[in-house]
């Protein structure tokens, strides 16, 4: 009996201790006032997760794929339910299928999201549900779900215990198994209901932003088809179950809405080529792929995309005579395209021309100034060309305009090394650890930089600006460890 009375006294503990917690009620739907978590502390929860899945992941860096994403998902979220638009995003380098939305508006995909997504709307419907995802606050709608189940099932557990501690051990631990098994039941009845609600208001978020809502039915049947003839089900199957019934669902909700042409974006196209570009280590291999996929296009889009893959093909082959002619070809219809403006900055700069693709950015730069994929081919030109010092004067200036992008700080920390300013390489470092949340490291290259600062004249107000930053580091690392 012993054994019985301290399981019996530590349930009853949790029992006690659970009781404040259990009065909160669940928020109804489209309520943004959580009672255990509040729109800060989701915040603030999913920027130390974006800052874990920054250090952890490898991600795609890519400028031109990283603004697409932006862009549309920002389109996508004005149409929305969403009303704290401080969104930020992560591209995982993997070519599994997954996307996700954490607490705090993160939105992640995989880069295989772009590899299976076939047109621009399927990969919207995607990115329209989790937008749901997070609109819906479904991370702290579940976490108030648990904590209200919580006293009913400790109170049937603690009765499973009971039998265990008066009857035979059989009978009580079929009653344990009974009380885990509802438990389980009643987590995947709420997420089923989150889903259900994340696919309707997904399907209504891509009718309004200009999308045909039949792209989430036919996104759903190709994930069954994976589903169905892979070895292993993709990632994102592990969290979105889908099924008859729910592609079903789906369907019958989209065909209530007036009926509206597939939209035929060229711009997802050409990301979509270079994420094939990036998956496939054969470049002879992707020239072979686009080379068909030009001969048997049917319409302008497809034909643009194949030789934009083209010329990525070539350049990778580093055959920059061809991958000049395909890009030409392009750009003599759309001169101004930033995709393609960037592609032939970059075929320059691979091709040993550092100076021609400095000249033909910078121009580019003056029509769109601070254009991010322009500016960092153009930062990658200077590099090219030996001309770190000024290289480091763009980066250190777009710094103010993102000072969120932890590659760009990386890309700065580097840059400022082939300069040989030892002082701003700590400088940069500091803001990169920061963003990847090591704070640790963060404070240590802080200090570098203080030390070397201290020992020169005249730089009062620079000293007083790093001693700040450190101060602001170390209460970001209490913060997060009272996370």
């Amino acid at each position: 009996m012993h054994h019985f009375s301290r399981l019996a006294c530590i349930v009853t503990t949790a029992l006690l201790c659970g009781g404040a917690v259990a009065q909160v009620q669940l928020p109804t739907l489209g309520d943004r006032i959580s009672g255990l978590i509040s729109l800060d502390d989701e915040y603030e929860l999913g920027r130390e997760f974006l800052r874990s899945v920054r250090r952890s992941s490898q991600t795609i860096q890519d400028p031109l794929l990283n603004d697409y994403l932006v862009n549309m998902t920002h389109n996508l979220a004005l149409h929305s339910e969403l009303e704290d638009y401080r969104l930020a995003f992560i591209i995982i380098d993997s070519p599994e299928l997954n996307a996700f939305a954490a607490p705090g508006g993160i939105i992640g995909v995989n880069g295989g999201l772009f590899l299976n997504a076939h047109t621009e709307g399927e990969f919207a419907s995607v990115m329209a549900h989790e937008l749901a995802h997070v609109s819906q606050r479904h991370f702290a709608r579940s976490v108030e779900d648990a904590q209200r189940r919580r006293i009913p099932e400790l109170a049937t557990l603690l009765a499973s215990i009971v039998i265990m501690g008066t009857s035979s051990a059989d009978q009580g631990q079929a009653a344990i198994m009974a009380a885990q098994g509802r438990s389980i039941e009643n987590q995947l009845r709420f997420s089923r209901n989150n889903e259900a609600e994340a696919d309707r208001l997904g399907i209504r978020t891509l009718y309004d932003a200009g999308y045909d809502p039949h792209e989430m039915p036919a996104m759903f049947e190709r994930l069954m088809g994976l589903n169905r003839f892979g070895t292993r089900p993709p990632e994102f199957l592990l969290s979105h179950p889908v099924t008859e019934s729910r592609v079903a669902d789906t369907r019958g909700r989209a065909s209530r809405y007036p009926a509206r042409p597939q939209n035929s974006s060229l711009e997802y196209q050409l990301m979509r080529a270079r994420v094939q570009i990036h998956y496939e280590p054969n470049a002879q291999t992707s020239i072979t792929q686009f080379q068909t996929a030009l001969e048997t296009a049917t319409d302008d889009v497809g034909r643009q995309a194949a030789s934009y893959g083209l010329a990525l093909a070539h350049m990778k082959n580093q055959d920059f005579g061809k991958a000049h002619e395909y890009l030409d070809t392009l750009l003599a219809k759309e001169p101004n395209r930033i995709a393609y403006v960037v592609t032939k900055g970059e075929i320059h700069t691979r091709g040993n021309e550092a100076g021609m693709a400095q000249e033909y950015l910078r121009r580019h730069l003056t029509i769109n100034p601070d254009n991010h994929p322009l500016t960092m081919a153009y930062a990658d030109a200077l590099i090219a060309g030996r001309e770190h010092a000024e290289a480091a004067r763009v980066l250190e200036r777009h710094t103010v305009l993102r000072p969120e992008d932890h590659d760009l700080w990386y890309v700065l920390a580097e840059t400022q090394g082939l300069v040989g300013d030892v002082s701003k390489v700590h400088q940069a470092r500091a803001e990169y650890f920061v963003l990847v949340g090591d704070f640790r490291s963060a404070s240590e290259q802080l200090s570098y930089a203080l030390r070397i600062e201290s020992a020169k004249q005249n730089n009062g107000p620079l000293l007083a600006r790093l001693r700040q930053r450190s101060q602001d580091v170390e209460e970001m690392e209490r913060a997060n460890r009272s996370f």
